[in-house]
C-alpha cells in the first residue's frame, strides 16, 4: 500500500507541476503571430568606424530570440521597419593608473530609432534623441579598451529596443 500512495502522491505532485508551468510566459521571447521587421543598417553621424554595424549586430543577435520575428533587409513584404541612427559618441573621461593603463572610462551614446507600421504609416514607437551615459570602470568589468565598453552599451541599448519592440508588437497584436 505504501508503494502505490507514493506512486500516487509523486503523480499528482507531477500533474501540480506541470499544471503550473502551463501559463508560463517569456516576457523576453515574442511567440505570437509571425512578423517581418525591415531593418536596415543603422546610420553613423561619429567618427567612430563600424559602430553602426557593431549596432545593426547587437540588435540582430537580439532580435534571434524570437523565431516568430524575422529581421529583413528587403523593405517589401515586411510588416514594420526599425530604423536608427547613430548621432554622436563620446568618451569625455578616462582615468588613468599609475602603470599608464586606462581606468576608467566615460561613454556617453546619442542615438535616436523609430519603430513604424508599413502598412499604415504609423510610428509605433519613436525615440528621437536618446542619451546613453555610463562609467564604466574597465578593471572592474575586465574591458580592455574604450572599444570593449561602447560594445556593451551597444547591448544594452539593443537589449532596451528588442524588449520595447517586442511589447508593441504584442500590444499591436493584441488590437487588431
Amino acid at each position: 500500500m505504501n508503494r502505490i500512495s507514493a506512486a500516487l502522491l509523486s503523480f499528482l505532485f507531477f500533474l501540480l507541476l506541470l499544471g503550473g508551468c502551463a501559463g508560463y510566459y517569456f516576457p523576453n521571447v515574442y511567440d505570437g503571430p509571425e512578423v517581418a521587421i525591415y531593418m536596415p543598417t543603422w546610420g553613423n553621424r561619429t567618427d567612430k568606424l563600424g559602430i553602426d554595424s557593431t549596432m545593426y549586430n547587437s540588435l540582430s543577435e537580439w532580435f534571434l530570440k524570437s523565431d516568430k520575428i524575422n529581421l529583413t533587409k528587403e523593405k517589401e513584404g515586411a510588416d514594420l521597419i526599425l530604423a536608427g541612427e547613430i548621432i554622436s559618441i563620446n568618451l569625455p573621461g578616462i582615468g588613468w593608473s599609475g602603470e599608464a593603463r586606462t581606468t576608467d572610462v566615460k561613454v556617453e551614446l546619442t542615438l535616436r530609432y523609430v519603430l513604424k507600421d508599413l502598412r499604415n504609416g504609423k510610428i509605433i514607437w519613436e525615440a528621437p534623441q536618446e542619451v546613453w551615459t555610463e562609467d564604466y570602470n574597465t578593471l572592474a568589468r575586465q574591458a580592455s579598451s574604450e572599444d570593449e565598453a561602447v560594445e556593451h552599451i551597444l547591448d544594452d541599448v539593443s537589449e532596451k529596443i528588442y524588449l520595447g519592440t517586442i511589447s508593441r508588437i504584442r500590444r499591436l497584436s493584441r488590437q487588431n
